[in-house]
């Protein structure tokens, strides 16, 4: 059941099942409880978890906290050598100690609260396999496989066990993940010699992806038993990555702390000469330094990209990458597919053509009910479909109707065919399949051989109908078969532009008569006779059309790429909103080849609507890089093992969850759990938004730490001996009036006008001219507030400037009113960095309510401040008057105000300029 099972890649494969302890038919139910409980869940041990108390020390170690915790330490030693020892002093030291213990709290919960994440949304993601037990096909989790279970594998299957192969069909791997070669390797089902299994060609293993082919395999390792398990610990030691923004932040993080560093030198510079104690003065710039350093930026940054993925995932996009949410905000081009995603990837047959006759069909949807009109000329046709077929019919259940198990296209061709009273099961049971040429994206075809009851040989292919009739010779006519003539390859030719033109899927499938059963796939797919075409209509999804317009508005230009006829895909871009103009640019992959660099860059400069169809999975992949090399950001859909370059390549590879395979959605950034084009937008959505936060508590952290500097350095150089604001006030207001409005502006709503912004461009800073000159404007506005009513205060009283001590009742009133005219002020301004341009009475006061509770805790605590003894005596504060509240409650007032004419100033004079960057 191991790997240590007796060489079981030497075993031929009648051997196979006996060695394994299991049958063709797969096992029964219970004998899988009884090795699910021997063997465990099919997934690999989980990386050993640092203890908490571990990640709480690892908060510690982080730059910023290592140089505040240097800081209390020397305080505190301060605090020892003065004389007489200053209370104050050792009050400072316990703040920058609370700063630091704070933040390591905000870091845990918060890094501890991703990881669950994490775990949660992946979580979300399906990862399936298909396995015969008991003779019945069934689609189970992945964890869920033993050893001994018949598994079956197609193309796009990521492999979920090591097995060894029983059945082959061109089957080929990507081992990369386990030899690190990308190339796909060829699989057999014949015993090789024994060796080490990893090198054994007929077995498959865990990780590996199928690049193309069918087969079916016996499971004999499982979990931490696989190979991929052995070695499973090399990828969960690796270590996190940080994403570009992050490290902007992080590094403008340190510059403004150099600048603390400088201006506190500069502070110890001017205040020693005038005659303070030298120990005194190094802890007042100490304190000044600490204060200024923004401590809690990093811990913001996290917490504003962790709720952008959260409300993703509640909106069915699930984002594997924090890179990908900042990128989202700049998607320029979206090249999305059809089939699922612009659809609802319902496939239900509507049309059966054939002999020049049209055979409508009636019902919907999955289920076997309906009719196809006059179905006995259509009867060998559908019959040759069907048996052309892996997919498989699913009765309903008592929590779900009919559904398709594997491909919907080949769903509605069987469901068709039951409507024409075939009974598929007793046609497989007669005409077995004995090898089979699997679909790929290049000649877009399927073919399978079959033995008839008297012992023939028999291809049936289905494909694309341009393919497809260049490989016949004849047609069935009004019931009879005739040679292909060129009138009558143009009769089939106008049929699929007809049907194609109705904006159906159209397939055309053909038989011929074989010597034998073992054809190589030229023999099979030659000489062919084809039987008629099946048109099927997978209606656009409800949501797509408003999604799209929402991108136009957006600025986000759309391509349709496609492996569909030009006119199937015109008219689903029609439906959609995809195409308006009477005549869009189509180009189909044959063109494509014919273009070279010069004339594809040319192509996609020009601003008209474009549909590439036809296209295979290369095309797909050269049109991304061509888009790239002209500065687009590119998000591309896909669902097959064939996108994954052009996923991995793309800035967004948006994968589906639903329809796509595990080989797609590993290779993809994002994946959409429910497949719709719709969850696309509301992800650009949300991620311009991400970006809009961080500049929003950007703005606000830095606005109010020019009103915490300007008042001291005024009071500096105007000779006022001591200082309008304490280093422990202004860390009181970093802990108690910074944190949790700047946490609140990260889960700001996405603004209304989000989606009629032109993208951002990447090469945009974070912290732009716009972005400094509103920060330099709103933290002008505070500090001019705070100036005014510390010196107002300080002259009523009539006293000289070199009378005041630290003990002056108006002193102390003075620079609480400095204080609490910060916090009053940031409470305002909060509500003025929610939008860029828009007033923020038209979006709502109400419409963030945590920035509410957030502002006002501020208040309540500089209340306390200011009122509760115990707290007077460790801040040196007074009460305030109600007087004193109004007019500091009016200068916040003033700042709103001179925000909200400065936005309306910008909305009349500058209604153009709506870049995000355009504060």
């Amino acid at each position: 059941m191991t790997t240590s099972s007796p060489a079981v890649q030497t075993l031929p494969t009648r051997d196979v099942f006996a060695a394994l302890d299991t049958s063709p038919r797969g096992l029964a139910p219970a004998e899988v409880a009884l090795r699910r409980e021997r063997h465990g869940p099919n997934e690999l041990p989980r990386a050993r978890r640092r203890g908490w108390w571990r990640d709480l020390a690892g908060q510690f170690t982080d730059l910023f906290a290592v140089l505040l915790l240097v800081a209390s330490a020397i305080t505190f030693l301060a605090y020892g050598l003065q004389e007489p020892r200053d209370t104050g002093t050792l009050q400072l030291a316990v703040a920058i100690l609370c700063v630091v213990l704070l933040n390591a709290a905000i870091g845990f919960v918060q890094e501890y609260s991703a990881e669950r994440t994490a775990e949660s949304l992946q979580a979300m993601v399906p990862h399936t396999c298909r396995v015969l037990r008991g003779g019945e096909r069934q689609e189970l989790s992945a964890r869920d496989l033993v050893p001994g279970d018949v598994v079956v594998l197609e193309a796009g299957d990521a492999v979920s066990a090591d097995c060894r192969l029983v059945e082959a069909h061109e089957v080929s791997v990507n081992n990369a993940a386990l030899t690190g070669e990308s190339d796909a390797v060829g699989r057999t089902r014949q015993p090789v010699a024994a060796g080490p299994v990893l090198e054994a060609r007929n077995c498959v293993f865990m990780g590996t992806d199928v690049v193309a082919g069918s087969a079916k395999a016996v499971v004999f390792a499982t979990g931490a038993a696989t190979e991929f398990g052995r070695i499973f610990r090399l990828a969960s030691a690796a270590p996190r990555q940080r994403t570009p923004l992050q490290r902007q932040v992080a590094s403008m993080a340190r510059r403004v702390a150099g600048a603390a560093l400088a201006i506190g030198a500069l502070l110890f510079a001017v205040r020693l000469p005038a005659g303070e104690p030298l120990v005194d003065t190094f802890v007042f710039a100490l304190g000044v330094m600490v204060a200024l350093v923004p401590e809690g930026l990093p811990a913001t940054l996290s917490v504003s990209l962790a709720i952008g993925v959260r409300r993703m995932a509640r909106h069915h996009a699930l984002v594997k990458k924090l890179l990908a949410v900042e990128a989202l905000g700049s998607t320029t081009v979206v090249c999305t597919d059809k089939t699922g995603t612009l659809t609802q990837a319902e496939m239900t047959v509507v049309q059966v053509w054939a002999g020049g006759i049209r055979h409508p069909v009636s019902g919907v949807g999955y289920a076997p009910v309906g009719e196809v009109t006059d179905s006995q000329p259509v009867r060998e046709l559908l019959r040759a479909a069907s048996l052309c077929c892996d997919a498989r019919m699913v009765p309903p259940s008592d929590h779900e109707g009919w559904r398709v198990l594997g491909d919907t296209t080949e769903g509605a061709i069987l469901v068709a065919a039951a409507k024409a009273g075939l009974d598929l099961t007793a046609e497989e049971a007669s005409t077995p399949r004995v090898t089979e040429f699997p679909f790929d994206s290049t000649r877009k075809l399927m073919s399978t051989v079959h033995r008839d009851p008297h012992g023939g040989h028999h291809a049936y292919v289905k494909g694309a109908p341009q393919e497809l009739l260049a490989r016949c010779s004849a047609v069935v006519w009004k019931g009879e078969r005739r040679p292909l003539t060129e009138e009558l390859r143009a009769a089939v030719i106008s049929a699929n532009d007809e049907l194609a033109a109705q904006g159906l899927r159209v397939l055309a499938a053909a038989s011929r008569s074989l010597p034998d059963g073992r054809p190589t796939q030229d023999e099979a797919e030659s000489d062919l006779t084809i039987l008629g075409l099946v048109g099927m209509l997978d209606p656009p999804r409800p949501e797509v059309r408003d999604a799209v317009d929402a991108c136009r508005h957006a600025g986000i230009r759309i391509v349709m790429v496609t492996g569909d006829h030009p006119l199937t895909a015109e008219a689903v871009a029609r439906r959609v909103g995809i195409v308006r103009q009477p005549d869009p640019t189509v180009v189909t992959g044959t063109r494509l080849d014919t273009l070279d660099d010069d004339a594809l860059d040319a192509l996609l400069a020009g601003s008209g609507e474009l549909l590439l169809c036809r296209v295979s999975p290369e095309h797909k992949m050269r049109v991304v890089t061509a888009l790239q090399r002209r500065g687009e950001v590119v998000a591309v859909t896909g669902d097959g093992a064939n996108d994954a370059p052009a996923l991995k390549h793309a800035d967004i590879g948006v994968a589906m969850g639903v329809s796509g395979t595990d080989v797609a959605r590993e290779a993809a950034v994002m994946v959409l759990l429910d497949d719709s084009f719709a969850s696309i937008t509301t992800a650009v959505r949300l991620g311009r938004s991400v970006y809009q936060n961080i500049r929003k508590f950007l703005i606000y952290l830095f606005s109010h730490n020019i009103a915490e500097l300007t008042p001291i350095l005024v009071a500096t150089f105007a000779g006022f001996p001591l200082v309008p604001i304490t280093a422990v006030q202004i860390l009181a207001i970093d802990l108690g009036s910074d944190v949790l409005p700047a946490l609140a502006l990260g889960a700001e709503p996405p603004e209304p006008d989000v989606m009629d912004r032109p993208p951002r461009s990447r090469r945009e800073r974070l912290f732009s001219t716009a972005v400094m000159g509103r920060i330099l404007f709103l933290g002008g506005i505070q500090s001019f507030g705070v100036c005014a009513v510390f010196f107002w205060h300080i002259h009523a009283s009539g006293i000289p400037y070199a009378d005041f001590t630290e003990n002056d009742t108006v002193y102390r009133e003075a620079i609480t009113m400095v204080q609490a005219g910060i916090v009053v002020s940031q409470f305002f301004n909060a509500l003025a960095v929610r939008t860029d341009r828009q007033s923020v009475f038209r979006i709502g006061l109400l419409s963030n309510p945590w920035l509410l509770v957030a502002g006002c805790f501020g208040i309540a605590l500089m209340a306390a401040i200011s009122y509760v003894p115990f707290l007077q005596t460790i801040f040196n504060t007074a009460p305030l008057a109600a007087a004193e509240w109004a007019v500091l409650v009016g200068l916040g007032a003033l700042l709103l105000a001179a925000e909200e004419a400065r936005k309306g100033w910008l909305r009349h004079h500058r209604p153009a300029d709506r870049r995000e960057g355009a504060q």
